[in-house]
């Protein structure tokens, strides 16, 4: 089943490895350091037309992608239910 992530982009829901609040991940070094990895990597996808809330890390066809979407990740999950 395909998934809308906001910004006429769906993605498969098998696809899905994870989907985080940016207000709860903006604080740790990890995720900062992860983020700005795929972006170096061009793995990094900004699809929000606004501020992003949320981003979602999918691994297509082998390989890893990172979406910001101005989607809250409470509503991509019972999006994905």
């Amino acid at each position: 089943m395909y998934i809308s992530i906001g910004g006429d982009m769906m993605v498969r829901d098998r696809d899905i490895i994870g989907v985080f609040d940016l207000d709860a991940t903006a604080d740790s070094e990890k995720t900062m350091e992860y983020l700005q990895s795929a972006e170096q990597h061009g793995a990094l996808l900004n699809i929000a037309e606004d501020i992003p809330k949320s981003f979602l890390v999918t691994e297509e066809y082998g390989m890893e992608k990172v979406y910001f979407t101005q989607l809250n990740a409470a509503t991509l999950e019972k999006r994905m239910k």
